[in-house]
């Protein structure tokens, strides 16, 4: 199944302790946070081939497998935000949890409403961190790709969307000479635009950046440089 048509929640709950994890998601999903169950290891791979979610909530003591184990299987493949859960306290089990790509480790039984302000206080820090990256600052410039909105010294420059794909691919080679090809490849996706096209797009850009930033390198393409 594509990314496309998977269908996203926040939460996972991976826990052959029935009564105790529907407890738990229906507390979630109370408060909004989409949580699914599923009770093996096999369930849990299935369930993220086919489905998105923002974080996973391991018990360690599964019925047909180890946590352990099935923790160093999803991280094969899938960097998800992962919480072990257990009713073992030992500094041992802790370190292992840890050492092998967990993120926190909860102690059973745990209190469902601090459970939850863990699980939002550390999707909030991916969100940050994702949002973060998706800044790029390049001079006076700051363009942000989760908007899809450019601003200069602050002022937003309202560029249109071929305008905001084009500027977003120079600040990303930015002092680096792109040809006209690599230009309609990756912001056009079709090498049959005419330069005419391309010339105008660039032209109505340098307007709303300032001329200096967009150079023409007469036989080869254009720099941007900062």
């Amino acid at each position: 199944m594509q990314d496309s048509v998977k269908k996203q929640y926040t939460v996972l709950i991976v826990d052959d302790e029935v009564m105790l994890a529907n407890m738990t998601a229906e507390y979630f999903n109370a408060f909004g946070v989409e949580t699914f169950v599923v009770t093996s290891g096999i369930k849990c791979i299935e369930f993220l081939q086919q489905n998105k979610t923002d974080l996973i909530l391991l018990d360690i003591n599964l019925i047909q497998e180890s946590g352990f184990d099935l923790c160093k299987t999803i991280r094969k493949d899938y960097d998800t935000p992962i919480f072990f859960v257990s009713a073992r306290v030992s500094t041992d089990d802790m370190l292992i949890a840890l050492n092998i790509g967990g993120d926190d480790y909860i102690t059973k039984p745990y209190q469902l409403n601090i459970l939850l302000a863990k699980i939002k206080a550390r999707l909030k820090r991916s969100e940050d961190k994702k949002e973060a990256s998706s800044i790029l600052i390049v001079g006076d410039i700051k363009i942000d790709h989760i908007k899809m909105k450019a601003y200069l010294n602050g002022v937003d420059l309202q560029l249109k969307a071929k305008e905001f794909k084009l500027l977003a691919f120079f600040a990303a080679n930015k002092n680096k000479t792109v040809t006209k090809e690599e230009i309609l490849t990756e912001v056009w996706g079709d090498t049959f635009i005419t330069d005419g096209a391309l010339n105008v797009q660039v032209s109505r850009l340098r307007e709303k950046i300032g001329n200096k930033s967009i150079k023409t390198v007469w036989g080869q393409g254009y720099i941007f440089e900062s």
